[in-house]
């Protein structure tokens, strides 16, 4: 029964993020954006209700979800740490930042840790080149990265 409440109320919040942009399909980035923020990812149900009201196919509305990396289709970890691949970090040693995080948190690219606490993403370029090799935990840059500081970081984010 709660889940169907929260199905109904995700359909309800999702209708008036979609009317605030007043039904308009060219404005389907601004209500991912706004869904985004709002769950901390785009669940079903919303994906479910914009393509209701603004009568688009799930396919569309899924491609555009899944081909920016801002936009995710599960929940994430309340420290969401974002290890970049581009070149210019993984030339700097980014691959080792991503194998310690895998380390130090059991977990994979995509998944939440079983308390909820951390999730991990490789993503390809967070616009820090100059600063490489770049992790990211929540909106917060760590530029010059090593893998002692992640410790640290992973660390401090244990203790909270």
């Amino acid at each position: 029964m709660e889940e169907m409440c929260a199905c109904v109320r995700v359909k309800k919040e999702t209708e008036e993020i979609v009317e605030k942009f007043h039904n308009e399909k060219n404005q389907l980035i601004g209500i991912l954006n706004d869904v985004q923020e709002k769950y901390g990812y785009i669940p079903k149900q919303a994906q479910e209700t914009i393509s209701e009201k603004l009568d688009m196919p799930m396919a569309e509305i899924y491609g555009v979800i899944t081909f920016y990396s801002r936009f995710t289709l599960a929940p994430k970890g309340k420290y969401n740490i974002s290890i970049c691949l581009g070149t210019a970090c993984f030339v700097k040693g980014s691959g080792s930042l991503l194998d310690r995080a895998k380390e130090r948190l059991q977990i994979e690219p995509g998944q939440v840790t079983l308390d909820g606490k951390f999730s991990i993403d490789d993503v390809r370029c967070v616009g820090a080149c100059g600063l490489a090799p770049v992790f990211m935990v929540n909106d917060e840059v760590y530029g010059n990265a090593t893998v002692k500081q992640l410790d640290e970081v992973i660390d401090k984010y244990m203790n909270e």
